[in-house]
């Protein structure tokens, strides 16, 4: 004790090795945070902030594999769909149920790819008669996609 009344704390672990000299840098191993009592309160919730993750859907899984005989073109103004092959010549059957699952897409290239997609083998001549046979499996897609 000092007769002015000031007292001296000891050094506590933290402070001694702040002190230490800079020739033993070990590295120190993380420690885990203690977990605070409201945690048990208020379990953890949905993170607003964190990267949502939805897996693709069919037609997305379906673009990125090649599925889809077009490719977005990117033009200076306007945007197009460059077939590999003629419209004309691709089979209905699978792609056009293909694209009417796109139209639910939101996010870029799919929304256009199949919007522009299904528009443009609808156009081609000879489309009704290949249409028409996919009607019962076009019809829940597309009012699936109006929802």
């Amino acid at each position: 004790r000092m007769s002015s009344g000031i007292r001296i704390k000891p050094k506590t672990a933290v402070q001694k090795n702040k002190t230490s000299s800079p020739a033993s840098c070990s590295p120190e191993p993380a420690v885990k945070p203690q977990p605070k009592p409201s945690d048990k309160l208020n379990p953890k919730t949905i993170d607003p902030f964190s990267a949502y993750s939805r897996p693709p859907s069919a037609f997305a899984a379906t673009y990125a594999k090649g599925g889809i005989p077009c490719r977005l073109v990117h033009g200076s103004v306007k945007h197009r769909l460059q077939w590999e092959r003629l419209p004309e010549t691709v089979p209905f059957d699978p792609l056009l149920v293909t694209l009417a699952e796109g139209l639910r897409e939101t996010k870029h290239p799919y929304t256009f790819v199949s919007k522009e997609g299904f528009k443009e083998l609808l156009m081609v001549e000879g489309a009704t008669e290949k249409a028409i046979p996919l009607l019962p499996r076009l019809v829940p897609v597309l009012k699936a996609a109006l929802v």
